[in-house]
């Protein structure tokens, strides 16, 4: 569960916020990850963060799932609902994603709590996702890029507000991620197809 994002605001070129009910959500929201992209190649990496315990905090997860059973070419996933990434091993699984990548770019998943008006929201940003800090976890911050889903309301019982979360939006948010991260790898094959030699 990441920062809250009730305070945070828009800037067009460090961040995108769109709701997942958008005709367009999951192109937009790739487009935007397409532009933040490093010029040069990089091994990348989909850090999903989130427990299959927490009917709220499964966003990442579902995304991380959904993404294992396409099988993408081009980046590795981490953190499923069968083998989530959550307070207790996150440390190890940054440890793990450090040795197992050279220079990786990390796109990390995770799911939020913020205004009642910004539920369904999905909000992309430069920079590393600090998780659990709506929970007041200190925990350590991952990723070059972050996608965040709004799942409820931030304030009072975050808790018990993340387990009262309906699955369906959650469910529905995760596959429009999902759909985005699919697009980014789909470029990033053509991309070494055409360019085999940047790639090597």
């Amino acid at each position: 569960m990441s920062q809250s994002l009730y305070n945070q605001h828009n800037d067009q070129h460090d961040s995108l916020r769109i709701h997942y009910t958008h005709p367009h959500a999951s192109h937009l929201l790739y487009q935007q990850l397409s532009n933040w992209l490093p010029k040069a190649p990089r091994d990348y990496v989909i850090a999903c963060i989130g427990t299959d315990r927490s009917t709220g905090d499964a966003l990442g997860p579902f995304v991380g799932t959904y993404l294992h059973e396409i099988n993408l070419k081009q980046i590795t996933v981490y953190g499923t609902l069968q083998e989530p990434i959550h307070a207790t091993n996150l440390w190890d699984a940054i440890n793990h994603i450090n040795q197992s990548h050279q220079r990786p770019f990390i796109i990390a998943v995770d799911a939020s709590l913020g205004q009642k008006t910004s539920i369904g929201q999905l909000v992309a940003k430069k920079g590393a996702l600090k998780p659990g800090a709506a929970l007041n976890k200190m925990l350590p911050p991952i990723g070059d890029l972050y996608i965040a889903g709004i799942v409820n309301v931030s304030g009072f019982m975050e808790y018990a507000v993340l387990q009262n979360t309906r699955l369906a939006v959650v469910v529905e948010m995760a596959k429009t991620v999902a759909k985005a991260l699919e697009k980014l790898d789909h470029q990033l094959t053509c991309a070494q197809s055409s360019y085999p030699h940047q790639y090597k």
